[in-house]
């Protein structure tokens, strides 16, 4: 870690989201950005020192200004560092293939059913070896870090065995030892039920609570649980036995729910504590209530549904009915092989009926919330970790208008440079 100091420099707007650490924003709070005009940061060893305009800021460190690194961001937007809470990235091989069925007319379902979708990838990480695994998602996570985004969460999902689970979260661990970017673990041996547990898919069941989950507890390799709650995937019974026994060895709940068809996903996460319930495309009234009422945080996937051609979330009306919105890429091989977060928001705002302030903070303080670390990333305060990004922007809403292009200008991690283009 950096013993220099860095200064981050009169930025056109500097988008603090202050005070909103202790719980996710929800409603008219989510488009509180909290905008400091000709604002400026102090950085040290690796944390957020001082926040502020120029001029309190020069005055604060008039005698130690020339020990510091200093950034010009004069005529940029400083932001919180991106988080991208629902990821699948770590996986080998491609499913372009898919993408040609599905422009022919084929459905999601049909193509799983015909032994694609997840279990094509399945194939493919069970055939890597770790190293090959590593490779190709550092290479993900190298073009994440491009695009702003400086802490992501990884599930596993794509081994359906302990072998490969295991082999998927060693190397989640690995990148997390080794790539700026942070990496926050998910085990989800529960994405699909594997082709040899296809007849009888209560023993899977049984072995992902009775075999997987303990040890994946025992060995510290994730931190929540999720579990692919959908007609011929996994059923509401079924995801709650599996949320249920990663309770038991500390796993956090999370659930893909209501994705393809409304299937009490939404509700299944309210009833069970789930800190998020993700996809969503079909949830139900009912369900979008409960979760309001429990404070699950609703992951919208917008990329997803653009990828797949079909309807999105219905994000404003989660907002209205005050469920706390975060957005993420879902980056995966089948539904939506993309890392730009970026372009994420402007699908937030175009397809979803989210404005732009509201997107912003859907991919910083609440994304932060829906992997549990509110508490030290997600926003630019006093004691926090000095995650952030500059972008090559004059203000916050020409981030979301324009589409398919990449401001990043400078990413910090944990105090460090980590981007920078000049």
């Amino acid at each position: 870690m950096s013993s220099q100091p860095i200064f981050i420099r009169n930025a056109n707007e500097l988008i603090t989201l202050k005070g909103s650490s202790h719980a996710p924003l929800t409603g008219e709070k989510m488009s509180e950005l909290h905008i400091i005009e000709n604002g400026s940061v102090w950085i040290e060893d690796g944390k957020i020192v001082a926040v502020g305009t120029d001029e309190e800021l020069q005055q604060q460190f008039e005698d130690r200004l020339q020990e510091a690194q200093v950034i010009d961001a004069t005529g940029k937007t400083v932001t919180p560092g991106l988080v991208d809470p629902h990821t699948h990235i770590v996986y080998a091989g491609s499913r372009e293939n898919e993408f040609n069925m599905r422009l022919n007319g084929a459905t999601y379902m049909e193509i799983m059913n015909a032994d694609g979708g997840i279990h094509a990838t399945t194939r493919a990480t069970r055939e890597a070896d770790e190293e090959t695994l590593f490779n190709e998602s550092k290479r993900r996570l190298d073009q994440f870090l491009q695009h702003g985004v400086t802490t992501v969460e990884a599930k596993s999902g794509y081994g359906l065995s302990f072998e490969h689970e295991l082999k998927q979260l060693r190397v989640a661990k690995k990148l997390q030892e080794t790539h700026p970017i942070d990496l926050v673990s998910t085990f989800m041996g529960a994405h699909a039920v594997p082709a040899e547990y296809k007849e009888n898919p209560d023993e899977f069941v049984r072995i992902v609570c009775e075999e997987m989950i303990p040890k994946i507890s025992e060995m510290k390799l994730a931190e929540f649980n999720d579990v692919f709650c959908e007609r011929g995937v996994f059923t509401p019974e079924q995801s709650r036995t599996i949320l249920e026994a990663g309770k038991k060895y500390g796993l956090k709940p999370k659930i893909h729910a209501d994705e393809i068809e409304p299937y009490k996903g939404a509700e299944l996460a309210a009833e069970v504590g789930a800190v998020s319930a993700d996809h969503l495309l079909r949830a139900s009234d009912e369900g979008i209530e409960k979760m309001a009422e429990s404070g699950v945080i609703a992951v919208l996937l917008p990329g997803t549904a653009f990828f797949l051609m079909t309807e999105a979330a219905n994000g404003r009306k989660m907002i209205d009915r005050g469920v706390p919105v975060a957005l993420s890429t879902d980056c995966n091989p089948g539904s939506s092989p993309t890392v730009s977060l970026p372009f994420i928001m402007n699908l937030g705002c175009l397809h979803m009926g989210m404005t732009p302030a509201e997107v912003l903070t859907a991919v910083t303080i609440n994304a932060a919330h829906a992997i549990d670390r509110g508490s030290e990333i997600g926003s630019i305060e006093v004691g926090k970790k000095a995650d952030i990004a500059i972008f090559d922007v004059p203000n916050y809403m020409q981030l979301v208008y324009h589409y398919g292009m990449n401001h990043t200008n400078t990413v910090i991690k944990n105090g460090e440079v980590v981007v920078s283009r000049g």
